[in-house]
């Protein structure tokens, strides 16, 4: 069992890595900006199971592969800046209202969640930081290193759906305003395209 004093300080520490800007959190803004808030509590709950399964993938070992296979690091990382591209493609295209208050088709929904599962197992990066982050605060003394590996994935996780979720809401408070101004709309649809483009290309320069 982890220790209340272990629990509060990594809990802190979530908190303060989920506000850092990343491919994550920009695409939760910008989704909720331009579809809603519904839109982007749908997107944030794919990218937590995504942080599921990469905590047990930790648990598991599994994401050791990422940190020793140069191959394995390199494809998933291409993977992960096309999909970075097609967000970007989808962004520019996108022709919708940024009204928070509209109603969202479930297909929609369905898809927005998928797109969060992909974009976060997509990004090698996650599955390192994990390797990384996660073991400091577990100690064998306190018992089996794989619970204590998920309990701290689950604080991260709940700590990403605050951060998340605050964001959501602010983006698609905004993104109502920006209903009405189709001209404001537009420069952030392009901007929203245009970060994506530079997460892209920062994530193929990326190194293990």
């Amino acid at each position: 069992m982890l220790p209340l004093e272990v629990m509060i300080t990594f809990s802190v520490a979530a908190l303060v890595l989920a506000l850092v800007p990343g491919p994550d959190n920009f695409y939760v803004l910008s989704v909720s900006a331009l579809q809603g808030r519904v839109s982007g509590y749908c997107v944030i709950l794919g990218l937590c199971t995504g942080l599921i399964l990469h905590s047990m993938a930790v648990a598991l070992g599994a994401a050791v592969i990422f940190q020793t296979s140069a191959l394995a690091f390199t494809l998933l990382k291409y993977c992960g800046a096309a999909y970075l591209v097609y967000l970007a493609w989808q962004a520019f295209r996108s022709r919708g209202e940024g009204n928070g208050c509209v109603s969202v088709p479930r297909a929609r929904l369905r898809s927005l969640y998928t797109r969060g599962i992909l974009m976060n197992i997509s990004n090698p990066k996650v599955s390192l930081f994990f390797l990384a982050f996660l073991p400091q605060f577990a100690d064998p003394a306190r018992g089996s290193i794989p619970l204590q590996i998920v309990l701290l994935g689950g604080l991260f996780i709940l700590s990403t759906i605050l951060v998340f979720g605050a964001i959501a809401s602010l983006a698609g408070a905004a993104g109502a305003c920006l209903g009405r101004r189709p001209g404001l709309y537009a420069i952030t649809r392009n901007m929203a395209a245009l970060v994506f483009l530079a997460l892209a290309a920062r994530l193929i320069t990326a190194q293990r």
